[in-house]
C-alpha cells in the first residue's frame, strides 16, 4: 500500500501565520463524550471558560472542512476564518440534550458560513452555484489522481473520471 504522498496542492501553507495556527491548534486535545457534555452544561450555566475550551478544543475540524473549499477564491486562511465563526455560531446554539455529538452539529455551521463566505467575498463576478460545485470536483478529482498516479493528470483522466469534456475541465482549472 502506497503512503498518501502530500503536495503543494493538497496541503497549501501560504503563511506563516497558517503554520503557526495549525501547529496552536494542535495543541488542544478532542473532548471526549463525557468532557463535552460537563463543558457544555456549565456554559449554559455562564462559565465562558467551559465556552472557549469547548471552541478551542474543536478548532482543528473547522481546517479540515476548511480545505474542502481550497481554489474557490478565498484563501485557506479566510475559509478558516469564516469556519470558526460558524464553529462559535454552532458552539452557542448547541443543544446538548439532545444526546448528539456537538462536531455533527457544527459542521452544518461551519459549512453554512465558509459557503456564504465564497457565495459573497470571493470573487468580483459572481459564478453560478452548480459552476463552483464543478469546480470543486475538477481539483478533487485532479489532487485524487495526482495521489493514485504519483504524477499531475491529463485532462482526458480527469475527464473519464468526472463525466465532463476536456474544455469544460481546462475551463475550470
Amino acid at each position: 500500500m502506497r503512503a498518501l504522498v502530500i503536495t503543494h496542492n493538497i496541503t497549501r501553507r501560504d503563511s506563516m501565520s497558517i503554520e503557526k495556527y495549525l501547529n496552536e491548534v494542535s495543541k488542544y486535545d478532542v473532548l471526549t463524550p463525557e468532557e463535552e457534555l460537563r463543558l457544555f452544561r456549565r456554559y449554559k450555566e455562564g462559565d465562558q471558560v467551559a465556552f472557549q475550551k469547548i471552541v478551542r478544543s474543536n478548532l482543528r475540524f473547522v481546517i479540515s472542512v476548511a480545505k474542502q473549499y481550497q481554489h474557490t477564491g478565498l484563501s485557506l486562511d479566510d475559509l478558516i476564518n469564516e469556519g470558526n465563526i460558524g464553529l462559535i455560531k454552532a458552539a452557542q446554539r448547541f443543544d446538548e440534550t439532545r444526546g448528539f455529538k456537538f462536531i455533527s452539529y457544527a459542521v452544518w455551521w461551519i459549512r453554512q458560513s465558509i459557503l456564504q463566505a465564497i457565495g459573497e467575498k470571493s470573487k468580483k463576478i459572481r459564478l453560478p452555484a452548480n459552476y463552483q460545485s464543478r469546480i470543486q470536483e475538477v481539483v478533487r478529482t485532479r489532487n485524487e489522481l495526482y495521489q493514485e498516479l504519483e504524477r499531475e493528470p491529463s485532462l482526458a483522466e480527469i475527464a473519464a473520471v468526472t463525466d465532463l469534456k476536456e474544455s469544460d475541465i481546462e475551463n475550470c482549472l
